[in-house]
């Protein structure tokens, strides 16, 4: 199972589920964790039988609410703690250093630092980075209305001092208001998770994060099962 780190104080759920969407079309068995402060997913993600902690399957995507580590994750599911948990990826929601460290994200094979421009999103998610243990690598995700060099670079000179090593050969940017925030509240509303009427910027950027997670040579196989979803079958 391979881990993937989604930190930051900006809200992350939605996009995380929508890249596991994009991932389980492609075959893979996904799990997205969401033990953070709020856990949306306690309120987005529909489950038959929801408690104080609990995994539920929504649209071929595992989804552990409430739970801290995997060991709480494995006594969860009832697995031996001497097995593995038979997930080919693992996207977990980071809000806290108390999270990073429970799951061990040191070791993950990818970490994303999710923002938008507004002070709290940028100075709750340095903070994270802040107070690490070690130097970690990072990806940046990056929502903005009119993403410019000048944003981009006040992040930079905010997280001088953090323990972030950054990704300088790419980041990936996500728009805000170009309509998908209303297009996923109508998806929530009917518990689905369609990309079909998202942007054509939002689902580029879907679509470049899974390759990004699942490597060059799943290039083809994900380009084909992307068209799948963008037909709504």
């Amino acid at each position: 199972m391979e881990i993937v780190g989604f930190i930051g104080g900006h809200t992350k759920l939605d996009l995380m589920l929508y890249v596991a969407k994009v991932l389980t079309a492609t075959g893979r068995r996904v799990l997205v964790v969401d033990n953070t402060k709020l856990q949306r997913a306690r309120y987005i993600v529909p489950a038959i039988n929801p408690a104080k902690t609990y995994v539920t399957n929504f649209e071929n995507i595992d989804v552990a609410v409430g739970l801290s580590s995997f060991e709480e994750i494995k006594e969860n599911l009832d697995i031996s703690q001497n097995f593995e948990l038979q997930y080919d990826f693992c996207l977990i929601d980071i809000d806290s250093n108390e999270n990073f460290e429970n799951f061990n994200m040191y070791q993950a094979k990818k970490n994303y630092f999710v923002t938008s421009f507004d002070l709290y999103s940028l100075k709750t998610g340095l903070e994270i980075l802040n107070n690490l243990l070690q130097t970690i690598n990072v990806t940046k995700i990056l929502y903005s209305k009119d993403m410019s060099k000048e944003e981009n670079e006040y992040l930079n000179y905010l997280a001088l001092e953090t323990k972030a090593n950054w990704n300088q050969d790419y980041y990936f940017y996500i728009p805000i208001d170009n309509g998908d925030e209303s297009t996923i509240i109508d998806n929530q509303r009917v518990s689905r998770l369609s990309i079909k009427r998202l942007s054509s910027q939002f689902k580029d950027s879907l679509f470049f994060i899974a390759l990004d997670i699942l490597g060059e040579n799943e290039e083809s196989n994900l380009k084909k099962s992307f068209k799948i979803l963008e037909k709504g079958v």
